[in-house]
This record gives structure tokens, C-alpha cells and sequence, in this order.
């Protein structure tokens, strides 16, 4: 198996501040397949595009409305980041915007892997990709291209108003969440209850996944040792919370609640403070301006991440959670830097 000595070679984030016009954001380290973008000071859609869709083509994790085409939002994929034009979600004159970008493959292939042939840009080294398909409102399985389990999935119907559906190692293949801050849900006809497998994931007939004719876009993710982690925790509701191992300094977390009502609170390395404690924070399922308080309140770690707060979004006592984390430094390779706490 590869080894990702670089992690920032797969997934950077990158902030930069709008113009209102036409601006070309650099810095990302590579062409990007799929950028997520939020407008941090304003209470702004979140922008979700990627290569397979491709530019204009937006969705947002904080609504059910399908796909929507935006001329002036994300125009071009750059081989160092991508351009913007003068919509105001994603180019805010002066104001800071966060985007975190994932790499793909530059390219797409048709699978047959399934019984729907799907449209994938894969990338087997980082446990990523994107992944195109048109549901058929019955049971069926989708080829994704990574060669290993995808231990977290999410998906959104671009066709029609639909909730999001997201699969999550940790809750088995007869649970689902959606981006809102519902807890876990269970149903048969999301993932028609069977585990995904390393060429396919399974679904069922529900029209959010898996709607007859339909078009729909899949985010696929296997963990990688050293650079990508899925898993949960329990919260135990002290200032002194859990520590959460993932094997690296982390450069992203999300995390959600499954037990019960949370935001989905969404924390990189480029917002926080400088130091310890980090509090900077957006909620995936809202439009809300970035917050800065004790909702969402960690230590970076060099080997993963430790909750430092009483708080139902993450550390509720004997509360459970998912989470998925993206390295900065990896405690694994031959990279020669060394992970440290922040």
C-alpha cells in the first residue's frame, strides 16, 4: 500500500479573502476535484462543487434544494486551486472565506463495478473519490472506484429536493444520518443493509440515495493510515473530555452527535488560534457565520485530538459520535517532519 509521506498533496485548506469579481485562489498545492467553500464572517450558503459535476455546478450541504447552475461562483479547476467569479457565497468582497479542498484523480472513468454504471474520479492512494450515477429507485449497487472499503459515504440527489444520506463505518449499514441536526436513523432502504465492499456500495430504494432516473453525486472515503481517520467516541462530559487516537496531527475534523440532536461542527488548522484551545468552528448544516466558543472546543494533538468542554455537540457525558479527520502531519512516513501538539 502507498504511503502518504505529504498529506497536504491530497487535501490543503486554504482561506483567502474575496474580491467581488473574478479571483483565482492558488495555494491549494494541486488541481482539486472537490472543493467545499464557506463565506466565514456572513451567514452564506455552503458551496460544495467538484470535476465530475463540473464548474457551476453547486450544491450545499446546509439545504435540500437540488443543483443549482451559478455562472459567476466556482468558474475553473486550476493545477494550484480554482477560480471564482463575483457570487457573493463564494467571493464576498472582503470578506475571509475557508475552502477545503480534496484531490481525486484529474480524470474520469465508467465503472461497471455495479448493477449502475457510475462516472468516478478516484484516487486508490488517499481513499478518495467522486463518484456520478442515475438511480433507479430499486435496490442496486454503485462502483467506486477505490479498491477498499469506503468506511464513510455521502450523497446527495442533484435532480430533486432531497435530503442528504450519509454512511458511516461506525453505525453499520442499516443506519444513516443526514446533514441536519438530526441523530442517527435507521432504515433498510438507504443502503438496502449491507456493508459497502472494495468495488461497491449497495442501496436501496430511497429516493434521497437512490431515485429512479434521477441524477446523483457520491463523496467516497476509505481510510488510509497516517493521513485519513472514521470512527467514534464517547462523550464524557468534563473539561478533561476524551482523546480521540487517529494516528496524526489532525488538519480537519468533523464530527456529529448520534444519539441525539448536534451540529455538525467542522474545525481545520488554518482557522484556529495559533495555540491550544481551538475554538473556530462552522456547522456543515447551517449557513451560520464561523463561531468562536465553547460549542466546539479541542486540543490539536501530534497523534489525533483531545475535547476540552461540556458540551452536547461533542461531549455530552455518555453521548455518542462519528467523526472523520484529514491529516496535517502523519506520524508514519518518511516526510521528516515531525507531528507535534499545536
Amino acid at each position: 500500500m502507498a504511503q502518504i509521506n505529504k498529506p497536504d498533496e491530497y487535501f490543503n485548506t486554504v482561506l483567502y479573502t474575496g474580491n467581488g469579481g473574478t479571483n483565482a485562489i492558488t495555494g491549494v498545492g494541486f488541481q482539486p476535484d472537490w472543493v467545499w467553500i464557506k463565506n466565514r464572517p456572513d451567514a452564506k450558503d455552503h458551496q460544495i462543487y467538484d470535476s465530475v459535476r463540473g464548474t457551476t455546478k453547486v450544491i450545499g450541504s446546509d439545504r435540500t434544494s437540488a443543483e443549482a447552475t451559478v455562472s459567476n461562483g466556482l468558474t475553473a479547476f486550476g493545477s494550484d486551486g480554482f477560480t471564482v467569479g463575483a457570487d457573493s457565497n463564494v467571493n464576498d468582497n472582503g470578506d475571509s472565506h475557508v475552502s477545503w479542498n480534496w484531490l481525486a484523480s484529474n480524470t474520469t472513468a465508467s465503472n461497471t463495478d455495479g448493477s449502475i454504471t457510475s462516472t468516478v474520479s478516484a484516487n486508490t492512494t488517499s481513499g478518495f473519490s467522486v463518484v456520478s450515477y442515475t438511480g433507479t429507485g430499486a435496490n442496486a449497487t454503485v462502483g467506486h472506484g477505490l479498491g477498499s472499503a469506503p468506511s464513510m459515504i455521502i450523497v446527495k440527489n442533484r435532480s430533486a429536493v432531497k435530503d442528504w444520506v450519509i454512511y458511516h463505518k461506525s453505525l453499520g449499514n442499516t443506519k444513516f444520518l443526514e446533514f441536519t441536526t438530526s441523530g442517527e436513523q435507521t432504515a433498510s432502504n438507504r443502503w438496502n443493509n449491507t456493508t459497502p465492499t472494495n468495488s461497491v456500495f449497495s442501496l436501496g430504494s430511497d429516493n434521497g440515495a437512490n431515485g429512479s432516473g434521477n441524477s446523483h453525486i457520491a463523496y467516497c472515503f476509505a481510510e488510509k493510515k497516517g493521513f485519513s481517520k472514521f470512527g467514534s467516541y464517547t462523550g464524557n462530559g468534563n473539561a478533561d473530555g476524551p482523546f480521540i487516537y487517529t494516528g496524526f496531527r489532525p488538519a480537519f475534523v468533523m464530527t456529529k452527535r448520534t444519539d441525539g440532536a448536534s451540529d455538525w461542527a467542522m474545525m481545520d488548522n488554518k482557522r484556529p488560534n495559533e495555540f491550544n484551545v481551538v475554538q473556530n468552528y462552522l456547522k456543515a448544516q447551517a449557513n451560520d457565520a464561523e463561531q468562536t466558543d465553547d460549542s466546539f472546543n479541542i486540543d490539536i494533538l501530534s497523534n489525533g485530538w483531545k475535547a476540552r468542554y461540556n458540551n452536547g455537540n461533542y461531549n455530552a457525558s455518555g453521548g455518542s459520535y462519528i467523526y472523520m479527520a484529514f491529516a496535517e502531519n502523519p506520524l508514519v512516513g518518511t516526510n521528516n517532519i515531525p507531528a507535534t501538539a499545536r
